[in-house]
Order: structure tokens, then sequence, then C-alpha cells
């Protein structure tokens, strides 16, 4: 089953905005999807990239070569691509990222070891994601309201 937070609700529908669990596969397989691309994509073509698997190595060099024919096909050229980490700091469940910590004190929150071992490898991503200085952190917020962290 696909998991969608209740953060991303507001395009769900649509799926104008890449969801989550296709940003980790992104990441995974190392792949710079730009929303351009994604928003050129069928909902079959999208959905796809949703569903497909993405954790084992033959996997994630499945999903990769996948969605470059897809985005060499819609574009002419592939999408960029980003190195990939061994160890992404979202499957580690034992060291919160820093930059993760900051942001939850600057909303006067405090993330336990124990809460962040709870929680799924896809939602330690999210957290991740949501507390980048880069990112519109609107959703940060409701993410830690409803990965139940305050």
């Amino acid at each position: 089953m696909t998991h969608f937070f209740n953060f991303e609700a507001d395009f769900m529908d649509t799926l104008h905005c890449i969801p989550m669990v296709v940003r980790m596969k992104l990441d995974t397989c190392g792949i710079k999807l730009k929303l351009t691309h994604w928003n050129q994509l069928s909902s079959l073509e999208k959905e796809a990239l949703i569903t497909m698997p993405c954790l084992t190595a033959e996997e994630i060099e499945t999903y990769q070569s996948f969605l470059q024919q897809l985005v060499t096909t819609k574009t002419g050229q592939p999408a960029g691509e980003l190195p990939t980490e061994t160890n992404p700091p979202w499957l580690n469940t034992t060291v919160i990222p820093d930059m993760l910590l900051e942001k939850a004190a600057e909303m006067d929150v405090k993330i336990t070891p124990q809460q962040w071992e709870k929680l799924t490898p896809l939602e330690r991503f999210a957290l991740i994601k949501l507390s980048r200085p880069s990112h519109e952190n609107q959703n940060f917020y409701p993410a830690l309201k409803e990965f139940h962290l305050i």
C-alpha cells in the first residue's frame, strides 16, 4: 500500500507535487527529477513511480532506468543525477541529524532518540527533507504533529 502523509493531502488528488515516497526513491537512486518533469508524466506513470519498489540494488537500478526512460521520452534528455549515500541518515535509527534537531528546537520541540528510532524510514526522510534550510518549511510542524513528536 502506498503511503502519503496528511501534510501532503492538499496535492495528493492531482499529484501536482512530488510526494515524499517518490522523493525518497529519487534520493535513493540518485535522480534529480524536476517538478516540470514530474508534471509532464501521466497519472499512470506517476502511480508507477509511487508504487515501484526501490530498496534492493536491483530495484534501485530498475527504478532509475525506468525513470530515466520516462524523462528522456518526455523531454528528449535524461534527468540530472545526484550522488547517493551508502548509509543515508533516514536509515540510521540511532543518530538524529543536527539540522533536524536545530529546526525542531526553533519550535521548542525536542526529539528523543527513542522517538527517532520508532519512526519509519519514510517519516525520518520527510523530517530530514522538511528541516533543510533550502526547503519551504511550512510542513515541518504538521509533520511533527502527524508523527506524534509533539
